[in-house]
């Protein structure tokens, strides 16, 4: 049935109401959609819609059987709501501004005509690189191929150093050029490495979204990539794209989808003869991930303890596919312990995630600040403030040198966690030092 014609923001009488506010302020959000049905008349089915929520998931926040942590659905339902974002602990959101006070960006500063001219006239139109492309030389060798792998190799070591922002153009040039080969006749080997390369090239077009949380962009390229696979039969790597699109859903507080997507995961592995411990392992941890989003702590652990006996059953000679090789036990640690995070167990999540932090790839920018912006949170929930600063100050240098939102939200997560610590002396050092590695990115943003 279609939702009722009505104003989507919610009463003056609503947003005033004391324990609004105070539900507000401790992120509430049974007592909030409570409130909401009860004063506003939005029922739960509607605040589903709204908020791009499952009405299972808003019936579990109701009944008090599910927390919403995440900062893009804590951002969803200020959005699909109408709730200000200062009630939120939130920027002010973008429909908060009149129309008539909305700044327009201010367009860059052009190059001299002088500067430019130069440059256009040395470069061929778009019209002339076509006619050129038709006319290049089209053959194809393993050479090509073996080329294309390795740059592939690349972008993920610089995917992880930078972030894939700068990275996306290329690589979708190269997808486009791939596909673009794919048009013509080749012989079966050819044919099928292209569709290989295909599906690493549009997996990790995929995966710069996801980590710049452009979501819906992200499962487009994720759809393709699982495209090529198929039209080759690589259910392993099938396997791989759908264990991306499971961890994405736990980032949109979709754990049935999640739980879902990866069980499909290890549906497409026993459709392979050979499919090897490491690349079991790595589904079997993004299973735990699932369980824990769905807050069950039974078959957390018991996919946990499943990643570990895959993980044990590793050997050197094992036909590992590339792209699982960045599955070693350092990964398997801190994922063991950000499962255990995820449930609430921070006595079992925090030396599992330090002990992976410690053994961390010094060029692997955002891994290290993902890893100890998680091991700080865990220390805060533990009543350890110092050491959770002391921490969190570690991970500004590596967040700095990478260009990821995903890291930048778990930052703003941190920092909302610190609230009823502001005034502490550990609390201010960390701002202060915040301001003055980030500053361009977080100063005057952060503060509710």
């Amino acid at each position: 049935m279609p939702e009722p014609s009505r104003s989507k923001e919610l009463p003056v009488s609503l947003l005033t109401n004391p324990a609004m506010i105070e539900a507000c302020q401790a992120r509430d959000f049974g007592r909030i959609f409570q409130l909401v049905k009860a004063r506003a008349g939005i029922y739960p089915s509607m605040i589903a819609r709204r908020c791009d929520l499952t009405p299972s998931r808003v019936g579990e926040v109701i009944a008090g059987r599910r927390q919403l942590l995440h900062m893009d659905v804590i951002e969803r339902i200020s959005n699909g709501l109408r709730i200000p974002g200062h009630m939120l602990g939130l920027a002010r959101r973008s429909w908060e501004m009149p129309p008539s006070l909305t700044v327009t960006p201010r367009e860059p500063a052009k190059l001299p005509a002088s500067a430019v001219e130069p440059l256009a006239a040395g470069l061929p139109g778009a019209d002339v690189d076509n006619i050129l492309a038709l006319a290049a030389d089209r053959g194809l060798g393993a050479s090509t191929l073996d080329a294309l792998h390795s740059s592939i190799a690349d972008y993920w070591r610089r995917d992880d150093e930078h972030g894939g922002e700068t990275l996306r153009p290329a690589v979708v040039g190269q997808l486009r050029y791939v596909v673009d080969l794919l048009k013509e006749q080749r012989p079966t080997p050819l044919r099928d490495g292209l569709h290989s390369i295909g599906a690493e090239l549009a997996r990790l077009t995929g995966w710069t979204y996801f980590d710049a949380r452009q979501y819906n962009q992200a499962r487009a390229y994720f759809t393709e990539s699982l495209g090529l696979a198929k039209a080759i039969g690589d259910h392993q790597f099938m396997a791989n794209v759908l264990a991306c699109m499971s961890l994405q859903a736990t980032y949109q507080d979709k754990p049935g989808d999640a739980l879902a997507l990866v069980t499909a995961a290890q549906d497409q592995t026993r459709a392979t003869a050979g499919t090897t411990p490491r690349v079991l392992a790595m589904l079997a941890m993004r299973e735990a991930f699932a369980h824990a989003a769905l807050g069950n702590h039974s078959a957390t652990h018991t996919a946990i303890s499943e990643a570990h006996a895959q993980f044990g059953r590793i050997s050197t000679g094992d036909p590992d596919p590339a792209w699982v090789a960045y599955f070693d036990e350092p990964k398997l640690i801190v994922d063991t312990g950000i499962a255990h995070g995820r449930l609430g167990e921070a006595a079992l999540a925090e030396p599992f995630t330090a002990d992976a932090l410690r053994r961390e790839h010094r060029t692997n920018h955002r891994g290290r600040a993902f890893h100890a912006f998680w091991l700080a949170r865990t220390q805060l929930q533990r009543g350890k403030l110092d050491e959770a600063c002391h921490t969190a100050m570690g991970a500004l240098a590596p967040a700095a040198a990478v260009n990821s939102q995903r890291v930048a939200g778990h930052l703003r997560e941190f920092y909302e966690q610190l609230e009823p610590f502001r005034r502490e002396p550990a609390a201010v050092a960390f701002e202060s030092r915040l301001r003055e590695v980030l500053p361009r990115q977080f100063s005057g943003s952060l503060r509710p």
